[in-house]
C-alpha cells in the first residue's frame, strides 16, 4: 500500500457482534470516495471469538486489516489500530454504526479548511421504534447542543464519530486505556485535547446511523456504566492536576426538559421518564465506583 496515498485510515473495535459489523463493513463499500485513498482496520477484542468468517467478504471489496486482542475495552482496541495506521488521518466509528456515503467526502473538506482540528460528526439513531435507543441518543443529542452549541469551539464528541490526524493522536498519547468499559474514554480523550491546546470543530454533516438495540436492562446497564466512567474521569483529570467544571443546576433542568421539546404525544412522556431513569443510573454508578476506589 502507498502509504503517501492513504488519507483515512478508519478504526473500528469490535466485540462479539458479527452481524453489526456486516452491516458496518458494507457502508464503508457505499462510500463515494476513492478505494484506494481509506483504509478499514478492524480491531477483535477477544482473542477467543473470531471475526475472520464475518470479513472474509470485503477482503477483495476493502482495503482491510484485521487485528485482534485480548479482551481490553474499546479504548485499547482504538489505540491498537491507530498506532499502526497508514492514513494522514484517522477516523473512528463503532462496529454497530454504519455510515453516509459522503462521510469521507465531507471529513475531507473539514480538514482542507482546518487540517489541525478534532473533527467530530452527527450520530443519528436508526432505531427510531426502539424507545430506549431513541432515549440514548437523545441524551447525546443534548449534550452536543450544550457543549457543541458554537461549532467551531466545540468540547465534546462520542469516539463513534469523530477524526484527527494521525500525528496529533500518537503525539498525545490516544486514549486513555484505564477506561475499560465504553464509558468516558470519549470525554477524557477531548478534555485532554482541549487542554493541550488543541481545537475541536463539530461537522453534522458528516454522519453515522446507529443501530444500539437497547431494553431497559441495558438501557441501565449503559448509564450505568456512564455513572462509573464519570467517577474514572474525575479521579484523572484530578491526578492531572486540572480540575471538572461543575455544572450549573440549569443544565440539568433543561436536560430533563429537552425531549419536550423533542418529541411529542406518548413518546415524549416516556423519553421524559427514561431521562429520569438516565440520572439514577449514572448516580448509582458514579457511588458505585466511588465504593470500590475506597475500598482499594
Amino acid at each position: 500500500m502507498n502509504q503517501a496515498k492513504t488519507v483515512f485510515s478508519i478504526i473500528v473495535p469490535t466485540y462479539n457482534r458479527p452481524e453489526k459489523l456486516a452491516q458496518c463493513l458494507q457502508s464503508f463499500v457505499q462510500l463515494e470516495y476513492p478505494r484506494d485513498r481509506f483504509q478499514v482496520i478492524v480491531v477483535n477484542d477477544s482473542t477467543e471469538i473470531s471475526v475472520e468468517t464475518t470479513i472474509s467478504p470485503w477482503q477483495n471489496q476493502l482495503n482491510l486489516t484485521i487485528m485482534t486482542q485480548p479482551n481490553s475495552g474499546p479504548a485499547t482496541a482504538r489505540n491498537t489500530g491507530a498506532f499502526v495506521a497508514a492514513g494522514k488521518f484517522l477516523v473512528f466509528t463503532d462496529d454497530d454504526c454504519t455510515v453516509a456515503p459522503d462521510w469521507l467526502q465531507n471529513l475531507e473538506k473539514r480538514f482542507v479548511e482546518t487540517p489541525d482540528c478534532l473533527i467530530g460528526g452527527r450520530t443519528v439513531n436508526a432505531l427510531p421504534d426502539n424507545i430506549y435507543s431513541t432515549a440514548s441518543q437523545q441524551l447525546i443529542d443534548y449534550l452536543y447542543s450544550y457543549y457543541n452549541a458554537i461549532g467551531d469551539r466545540a468540547q465534546f464528541f462520542t469516539s463513534n464519530n469523530f477524526a484527527l490526524p494521525a500525528e496529533a493522536f500518537q503525539k498525545i498519547g490516544g486514549f486513555d486505556t484505564t477506561f475499560s468499559l465504553a464509558a468516558g474514554e470519549d470525554r477524557e480523550f477531548c478534555f485532554r485535547w482541549l487542554n493541550l491546546g488543541g481545537r475541536a470543530v463539530y461537522a453534522p454533516e458528516v454522519t453515522v446511523y446507529h443501530s444500539h438495540a437497547l431494553t431497559l436492562r441495558k438501557f441501565w446497564r449503559q448509564q450505568f456504566n456512564y455513572g462509573r466512567g464519570a467517577f474514572l474521569f474525575g479521579q484523572i483529570i484530578s491526578k492531572r492536576g486540572a480540575k471538572g467544571k461543575r455544572q450549573h443546576p440549569s443544565f440539568y433542568l433543561n436536560l430533563l426538559t429537552y425531549p419536550l421539546f423533542h418529541g411529542s404525544g406518548i413518546q415524549m412522556l416516556l423519553i421524559t421518564g427514561l431521562f429520569l431513569v438516565s440520572q439514577a443510573g449514572i448516580a448509582a454508578g458514579l457511588f458505585w465506583e466511588k465504593k470500590i476506589f475506597v475500598e482499594k
